[in-house]
C-alpha cells in the first residue's frame, strides 16, 4: 500500500508548480541598502541620485548589476499582480541607474543614444534592449509600453518608474514592494502634483503641468479635463481649490537634466 503522506506531498508539490511565485527571489535588501546610501531627499523636494560617488565604487556599482541580474531570474508572469508590479517597476528604475553610471558624467540620460532610432524621435537610451526576462529581451520602452502601461492600467505607474531626470517623478529611496503598493502608488503621485514640477498654477490662474500629462494623456483619461481631474484628486486642500477653478491646461514643461547630486 503506497505511503498516503508521501502521496499527498507529492500532490502538493505539483500543484505548486503552478502556484504565482513571490519576487523575493530578487536581492531587495541589497537593492535597498544602495537606495538609501546614494538617494539623497533634497530640501527643494527632488530625490537627487549621488551619481559620482556611486560610479566610483565598484563594489556597488557590481551590487546593482547582480540585482538586476536577480531579477531576471525571476518569472512574474507567475506572480499575483502586485508582485508584477513591483519586479518591473524595481527593474526599470534599476536598469536606468545601470544605463547613467555606465555613461557618467552626463548632463543629461538623452545624451546617451539609443541602438535603435526611436520612430517618434525620442532621444535617449530608451530603445537600446537591456534585461533579459523569461527569455525576452527588453528595453525599457518595452517594458514601459509593452508591459507597465498596457497590462497593469494605471496611471500612478508614471510616479513610480523614474528616467533619471529633475522633471521625473522621484526615485524612492527604497525598492518598490507588492505589501505597500497601492499606498506607495498614492503616495509618489501626491508628492509629484503638490511639487511645481508637477503641476503650477499663476497668478492669473493659468494651469501649467508637467509634459507627462501630455506624453501619456491617455492614462490620464485622455483629455485636458480628465487629467485635471486626476490632479484634483491628488492634490493638497490649497492646491485642488484652485485647480477646481481650471478648465484647461495652458503649458507644458519639462526638465531633462540629470537628477544628479554631489
Amino acid at each position: 500500500m503506497p505511503n498516503r503522506k508521501l502521496f499527498a506531498a507529492a500532490i502538493l508539490a505539483l500543484g505548486m508548480m503552478d502556484a504565482p511565485l513571490p519576487a523575493q527571489a530578487a536581492d531587495t535588501d541589497t537593492y535597498d541598502r544602495l537606495l538609501a546610501r546614494y538617494v539623497v531627499a533634497s530640501p527643494d523636494g527632488i530625490n537627487r541620485v549621488r551619481y559620482a560617488a556611486w560610479s566610483s565604487n565598484a563594489n556597488d556599482v557590481d551590487a546593482l548589476n547582480a540585482y538586476v541580474a536577480s531579477l531576471e531570474r525571476n518569472q512574474p508572469s507567475r506572480m499575483p499582480r502586485d508582485e508584477q508590479l513591483a519586479h518591473w517597476i524595481n527593474l526599470y528604475n534599476a536598469v536606468t541607474l545601470q544605463i547613467i553610471l555606465e555613461n557618467y558624467p552626463v548632463r543629461s540620460i538623452r545624451d546617451i543614444r539609443s541602438q535603435t532610432l526611436d520612430p517618434r524621435g525620442l532621444i535617449g537610451p530608451w530603445r537600446t534592449p537591456r534585461a533579459t526576462v523569461e527569455g525576452r529581451r527588453l528595453t525599457l520602452d518595452q517594458i514601459e509600453n509593452s508591459i507597465l502601461r498596457p497590462e497593469f492600467n494605471e496611471p500612478r505607474i508614471h510616479y513610480a518608474i523614474n528616467c533619471a531626470s529633475i522633471g521625473c517623478p522621484n526615485l524612492a529611496a527604497r525598492a518598490w514592494r507588492a505589501e505597500t503598493m497601492e499606498a506607495d502608488l498614492t503616495a509618489a503621485a501626491r508628492a509629484y502634483i503638490n511639487h511645481p514640477r508637477g503641476v503650477s498654477i499663476d497668478s492669473q490662474g493659468r494651469v501649467r503641468a508637467s509634459t507627462i500629462y501630455r506624453w501619456f494623456a491617455a492614462d490620464f483619461g485622455g483629455n485636458a479635463a480628465a487629467v485635471l481631474a486626476h490632479l484634483r484628486r491628488y492634490a493638497a486642500p490649497d492646491l485642488q481649490a484652485r485647480l477646481a477653478r481650471a478648465t484647461t491646461i495652458s503649458n507644458y514643461d519639462y526638465d531633462w537634466a540629470l537628477n544628479g547630486s554631489n
